[in-house]
């Protein structure tokens, strides 16, 4: 599947020094630094479109191309995986809804994505890999799972034995109760007669009646939600042989962390043998009046809306950034106008002659990113040089602070 247009990052100057990247990782519970490579394997689940991109969406994508820049500046290569669920059961309720072919709703919606993470001056993943376009992956991927003995049939479906992974919930540290809540809660069928255990999950879903199917060694039908990302990221992110982990980075909103990345790490793991994540890297949920942003609530503000009214994007990105990237917090008109505020008065200096001193700016600024991606201090800092500016201070080079606000924060001016 095709992803949206390259994005330019300008360089950043070799007398600046860059620190690992610690970012907190949910499995562990503690934020770990990640060892310096060469190549960097990250892998960060996508949109089931059949909405268009809320500031949700916008908050999580947004994090992760802070990592994808903050490495690319330490000089590393990354190699960025992103799916499409381009086939799922809200997919297909909502075109039935709303009287529309499933397929013209996700192309549709695929566009708009590509549109927003344009809009947003978000680098684009190397591999943008619908679900659909993966089914070989994925009937590959569940028979290395049925070898190993972690498959089996209920009716026409096929089923993974959670518990065939030992470390099976290690990542996620849930209850057994709550498990099953949550999993009841984001798609899973814990009552499903015939289940050996209520948390296995679905790997293959049998073709049902006015539904999409296609053909398969397994008979027609269509994968499961957590087959789906195992078999893509570990196909396309080409896992180094010596490494005790397959990828370095899993990462999503914290709503993934059970049951979607917990049951495809532990697919990963029994089909290879070996642990999939280094860091489990989770972005904090997106409220509006009190209530996280969802689909389902139908309290959403989307990207294109807001850009359409006039909003610039830069604003958007800065509104979102302001605050920790793990922590739940709520959208306001306020928030979105303090961002403006704050866009207006840094591009006001960027465009004189003279500015306060940005050398040591810069540095602090990469300081906080390895620091777990503390923009709040970053924010902090810039408006500290947008009040020394102001009040005459000299010394700096506007240019350079412009091209590395760019290259680390994305904020294009």
């Amino acid at each position: 599947m095709k992803s949206w247009p390259e994005v330019y990052i300008p360089t950043i100057d070799s007398k600046y020094v860059f620190s690992e990247l610690s970012l907190f990782n949910s499995a562990s519970k503690s934020i770990q630094v990640l060892p310096r490579k060469d190549v960097y394997r990250m892998y960060v689940c996508g949109i089931t479109p059949y909405d268009s991109t809320h500031l949700g969406h916008a908050a999580t994508y947004l994090t992760f191309d802070l990592v994808n820049r903050y490495l690319r500046a330490m000089g590393s290569q990354v190699l960025y995986v992103q799916n499409i669920t381009d086939i799922d059961d809200p997919l297909l309720e909502r075109a039935n809804r709303d009287g529309v072919d499933w397929q013209d709703l996700a192309h549709s919606q695929i566009d708009l994505f590509r549109s927003d993470m344009t809009t947003l001056h978000v680098i684009p993943p190397a591999q943008y890999i619908g679900a659909v376009e993966a089914i070989p992956l994925v009937t590959n991927k569940i028979e290395e799972l049925k070898a190993a003995g972690a498959i089996y049939g209920v009716d026409d479906d096929l089923y993974f034995r959670v518990h065939s992974d030992t470390d099976f919930g290690s990542r996620s540290h849930l209850g057994k109760e709550e498990s099953l809540k949550i999993f009841a809660e984001r798609g899973g069928d814990p009552a499903r007669a015939g289940k050996e255990d209520p948390l296995d999950s679905l790997v293959w879903l049998a073709q049902r009646p006015n539904e999409p199917a296609w053909p398969s060694i397994h008979g027609q039908g269509r994968p499961g939600w957590h087959i789906e990302c195992c078999a893509i990221a570990l196909n396309y992110l080409q896992p180094e042989v010596n490494s005790d982990f397959l990828i370095d980075i899993q990462g999503g909103g914290n709503d993934l962390i059970f049951p979607h990345h917990e049951m495809s790490a532990a697919q990963a793991r029994v089909s290879t043998g070996r642990n999939f994540a280094q860091l489990y890297v989770h972005t904090g949920m997106i409220g509006l009046n009190g209530q996280k942003m969802s689909k389902s609530l139908g309290n959403l503000v989307f990207v294109s809306t807001l850009v359409n009214s006039g909003v610039n994007p830069m604003t958007i990105r800065c509104a979102l950034m302001m605050h920790g990237y793990a922590t739940d917090r709520m959208w306001s008109n306020d928030l979105l106008r303090d961002a403006q505020v704050f866009l207006d008065s840094l591009t006001l200096q960027l465009s004189q002659s003279q500015c306060a001193p940005t050398s040591d700016l810069i540095q602090d600024i990469i300081q906080a990113l390895s620091s777990n991606l503390d923009t709040q201090t970053v924010f902090a800092l810039l408006q500290t040089w947008i009040d020394k500016s102001s009040q005459g201070s000299e010394g700096g080079n506007p240019g350079e602070l412009s091209r590395a606000l760019d290259a680390l924060l994305g904020i294009a001016l």
